[in-house]
């Protein structure tokens, strides 16, 4: 259970990097939402990379390029379906809130990229 608390603790880390360049990037650096949100979530999915190899999984038994790739490659597939569980919700149940269908995407992806990291990562 210590482990999915410090990749809970990860991924709001991974939030804030990404919320905070997302704003930069639009407010300062002039770029539109779209850019910007590529840039930012690549950024965060980075960032993220680093702290759950040292905070949360240890180094995978794979060169650090390859690691990288497959986290990179995680990082996407679960932001997809973060993205499709929230269109689904909203599209089946009008009536929910886009609130709570965030909250499901969320821990619907969280769940999925806990499992890929671990398995398909970092695993030895």
């Amino acid at each position: 259970m210590k482990r999915f608390a410090r990749f809970g603790l990860v991924g709001g880390v991974g939030f804030v990097v990404d919320a905070t360049l997302l704003a930069l990037l639009i407010h300062v650096a002039g770029l539109g939402p779209f850019a910007a949100r590529a840039v930012s979530a690549s950024l965060a999915i980075l960032a993220t990379w680093r702290l759950n190899r040292a905070l949360t999984f240890g180094p995978g038994p794979r060169r650090q390029a390859v690691e990288g790739v497959r986290y990179f490659g995680v990082g996407t597939a679960s932001g997809l379906l973060n993205v499709i569980v929230y269109a689904a919700v909203l599209l089946v149940w009008p009536a929910v809130p886009p609130l709570a269908a965030l909250v499901a995407a969320s821990a619907a992806a969280m769940a999925a990229s806990f499992l890929g990291y671990s398995r398909l990562v970092f695993a030895r």
